[in-house]
């Protein structure tokens, strides 16, 4: 059995992450492109090339991914790890609201991260990688330069300090995984007046995160769009290219 669990990794982070981003590949791009076609943020279509390197640096990063794991199974193992099962250790208060902190310790992390990644010489040899999709596809969520992919999953080295539920991570790591196919979606799914809502002025959009694709120096976020506010990297036509695409009914 423990055998199994060293096996399974691999397998299991492949098989979530390709069947979320193939659904979302299939209905958007395949089954119900006539429908969703005027919510398109870039008219043109991705071409065959761009999503054949997205799928095989996303399979690279899998298996990072998987190593990372093993990593931190090993760290646990050696009682480097406050993460927890017990629901109740620290009371259902906490238990809820380490979510959001978690997602919010994330967030700060993966806007710095990501604006290192956009220094000349780490862009040039590493981040360019996942630019190659300047029109990404669902398939762009995970479509990363290795070390790219170490730095981002380094956050979980973080986490091992902080007392978090086993389950809170795993809710973590689903919610990593859909917010990205979400930003590489190449759709955008929010109304027009959705940037006028509380939410729509600290969340990210689809739109947000294409715009950083299409020109690479700004809109840096993942979860939120409020670090680009404060370190001033907000695209200046963001709010006016949304509610152009948004607007399209």
């Amino acid at each position: 059995m423990e055998n199994l669990k060293l096996i399974l990794p691999p397998f299991i982070i492949g098989l979530r992450y390709f069947f979320f981003t193939g659904f979302a590949y299939l209905l958007f791009y395949v089954w119900k492109n006539k429908k969703f076609i005027h919510k398109k943020i870039q008219p043109m279509m991705p071409k065959k090339e761009s999503i054949n390197n997205e799928i095989k640096y996303s399979i690279s990063t899998i298996l990072v991914f998987s190593c990372v794991f093993y990593l931190m199974y090993y760290l646990r193992q050696q009682g480097y790890s406050k993460t927890y099962i017990e629901l109740d250790k620290y009371g259902f208060a906490y238990l809820i609201l380490s979510f959001p902190m978690l997602l919010l310790i994330h967030d700060f992390y993966f806007y710095c991260i990501h604006r290192l990644m956009h220094h000349p010489k780490l862009f040039k040899h590493v981040h360019a990688v996942h630019h190659r999709s300047h029109n990404p596809t669902p398939f762009a969520a995970f479509s990363f330069h290795p070390i790219e992919a170490f730095l981002e999953v380094g956050i979980i080295f973080i986490v091992l300090l902080i007392p978090i539920n086993r389950y809170v991570l795993v809710l973590f790591s689903f919610s990593i995984l859909f917010i990205n196919i979400f930003g590489h979606l190449g759709f955008e799914l929010y109304g027009k007046n959705f940037l006028k809502t509380f939410l729509g002025k600290v969340i990210n959009t689809s739109t947000h995160h294409n715009m950083h694709h299409k020109y690479a120096n700004c809109n840096y976020g993942l979860y939120s769009i409020i670090w680009d506010k404060l370190f001033k990297s907000n695209h200046k036509k963001y709010e006016e290219t949304f509610e152009l695409i948004a607007g399209n009914h």
